[in-house]
């Protein structure tokens, strides 16, 4: 967790407004460092807590999260679909390290969500790393519906592909075959239709990538 929460701490700092942010800030911190019961307690009592600034629930979480505390579950997933790209690959990381059977779950509701796909990399990259049952058919859901020509999306659906060569399942290869008619896509559709097993010519570049 060393390496993400210093990311995090000092991507918060630059965010705080006034003395009273400082001390807050100074605050969770030190609750970090010591890693009680009675910390994580308070840390818990953060994520409820009216007028409370959206950084201090989020290093809170991160930190009850990374410790696989379940409290922070709900705050993890809302973090996972915020608008930031920033604050959801934070989310992701916790809830990586969070061991709660409800991630992939909310994930795959996430990733699968034709109104948040702006929002859906993180979700997809995670669902790869959970290894989940929902992960597979969750990023063959999510990777069809955006191989359409100039689709903006491209990058979540490089990262379905991704994450399919990774799981190594076989249901996979449809829609696999079809984004390698893609050109954004066709390189890493390839090396996972490789991983799969599936050896064949590279099929002509389609109508056009999702761009």
């Amino acid at each position: 967790m060393e390496d993400e929460f210093h990311e995090l701490t000092d991507r918060v700092r630059a965010e705080l407004r006034s003395p009273q942010d400082l001390v807050a800030y100074e605050r969770l911190l030190g609750l970090a460092r010591k890693n009680t019961p009675a910390g994580r307690e308070e840390l818990a009592r953060m994520l409820t807590a009216v007028e409370r600034p959206l950084w201090a629930r989020e290093i809170a979480a991160f930190i009850l999260g990374c410790a696989g505390d379940k409290r922070a579950f709900e705050t993890l997933v809302l973090l996972l679909n915020y608008r930031e790209p920033v604050r959801c690959a934070t989310a992701a990381h916790a809830l990586g390290k969070l061991g709660d059977p409800r991630t992939a779950r909310a994930a795959a509701a996430l990733a699968t969500n034709p109104l948040r796909t702006a929002y859906a990399l993180h979700p997809v990259r995670l669902l790869a790393e959970l290894r989940a049952p929902q992960s597979v058919p969750a990023l063959i859901v999510t990777l069809e519906r955006l191989l359409t020509p100039h689709n903006p999306y491209w990058r979540v659906a490089l990262a379905c592909v991704e994450g399919l060569g990774a799981l190594g399942d076989k249901r996979a290869v449809p829609a696999l075959r079809a984004a390698a008619g893609h050109s954004r896509l066709a390189a890493a559709a390839s090396a996972s239709l490789a991983r799969l097993g599936v050896h064949e010519d590279p099929p002509g570049v389609g109508a056009g990538p999702p761009a």
